[in-house]
């Protein structure tokens, strides 16, 4: 595209706004318009289940960009707004107040939304969900206010999460999995044992191999009956059931969707004046033979900006990155490197009870992905393993005195 281009980033989280400003950082000129339904500059989502609801940081410090930056860098910032439609053949984006924005590239950064239960009771009050700042504003008050008995239906990152923040805050805490263990979809079973144990051991009860049959109550929810018999009488329902791609608008404008907008590598759809990034997005991963995946992480919404920019302004492409996740739970930060598909062979590197340990995932003995426990030097080497991917000797990989970075064979 031309440095005249009219660029309108449709999401103005991670995703849409870290585009907008790699997009002036390389040099394009033209109109940008950043369009968010929140009322706030793109912010950092992470912390919110963690430090904000604790009370230990503000909105403020988490956003992306100061509020002057969007001004100064002559990005046109909407909050508060959504789009209703748009003209693929007009090249217009039309907003619910009616009016029309002309595009000569559009990237939709639209995110996903929390899944809602199927279930009688889910609208009753204090039953929440977590995904913007306004709902960890709520979340906060009423933890702090209400104490009483929390249940958490979703045994994954979030929901696990959130239960620290709930025990650390004074409230009990049970949570609901409906599969035999936790962070079944995500991670292995030694690092969901490992969870589950340090969770327990603070207090937190788990009923797992159960579903939510149905919320209870007058106005607000006071019990919860499950799909194995019991019935939870409870003050406060947490619903983190995964979340569902906002792709309605794509749909609706005959973009091909399946679980997510389906782009190339470059962010682009069907549509080549038409890019998705971010947790909308199904991506090509390159180090997993260009597998298809919607994937929810901040490094992958930065990543996807990155190529999406360098795509439109006719720049060199970044090489592909190894995708990354992390989690923080009391003192244990876990960061994951990698995606673990179709594993054959898994390896624990370190002891568990030390609270500081790597779980490695390979399929054919090439490192897939990495669980590392409080071991940022195991992380920093099983990435650039993953990026090899060469096969590997397992006694290598888990040998103390051996760093990570060391395993790879050694070529002539």
């Amino acid at each position: 595209m031309n440095n005249s281009a009219r660029v309108i980033i449709l999401g103005a989280g991670h995703a849409g706004g870290t585009l907008a400003s790699v997009l002036r950082e390389r040099g394009h000129t033209g109109p940008i318009t950043l369009i968010g339904d929140e009322p706030y500059p793109p912010y950092n989502r992470p912390p919110l289940s963690k430090a904000y609801i604790q009370g230990k940081t503000e909105l403020g410090a988490l956003l992306l960009k100061t509020p002057d930056y969007y001004q100064e860098q002559q990005i046109d910032l909407l909050t508060g707004v959504t789009a209703s439609a748009i003209d693929r053949a007009g090249q217009q984006l039309i907003l619910t107040d009616g009016r029309k924005l002309a595009y000569d590239k559009l990237v939709i950064a639209t995110g996903a939304r929390p899944r809602e239960l199927p279930i009688d009771g889910i609208h009753l009050d204090n039953v929440l969900a977590l995904r913007t700042a306004r709902d960890a504003e709520q979340l906060r008050a009423r933890f702090a206010d209400h104490g009483g008995h929390a249940v958490l239906i979703g045994g994954g990152y979030i929901g696990l999460e959130l239960a620290a923040s709930a025990i650390s805050m004074g409230l009990s805490v049970t949570v609901i999995e409906r599969e035999p263990h936790l962070l079944a979809r995500v991670a292995s079973e030694p690092l969901s044992r490992f969870f589950q144990q340090q969770h327990e051991q603070r207090g937190v009860r788990f009923v797992l191999a159960s579903q939510a049959l149905e919320l209870i109550g007058t106005d607000r929810v006071e019990a919860i009956r499950l799909s194995n018999g019991d019935t939870l009488a409870c003050d406060l329902v947490l619903v983190g059931a995964g979340v569902v791609a906002n792709t309605e608008l794509a749909a609706e404008a005959g973009l091909t969707c399946d679980n997510g907008i389906m782009v190339n590598l470059h962010g682009q759809t069907n549509d080549p004046d038409i890019y998705a990034i971010g947790d909308v997005s199904a991506r090509p991963l390159p180090l997993y033979g260009h597998r298809i995946a919607r994937v929810e992480s901040v490094p992958n919404a930065m990543e996807q900006a990155r190529l999406a920019a360098a795509h439109m302004l006719g720049q060199e492409q970044p090489k592909p990155e190894v995708q990354w996740f992390w989690s923080d739970q009391y003192e244990f930060k876990l960061q994951i490197a990698g995606m673990a598909f179709e594993c054959d062979q898994t390896l624990i590197r370190g002891e568990p009870a030390s609270g500081k340990f790597t779980v490695l995932r390979l399929r054919q003995g090439v490192l897939q992905a990495a669980e590392c426990i409080n071991s940022p030097v195991d992380f920093m080497g099983a990435k650039q393993l993953i990026a090899s991917q060469q096969p590997l000797d397992p006694a290598r990989l888990t040998d103390l005195s051996c760093k990570l970075k060391d395993a790879l064979p050694v070529t002539a």
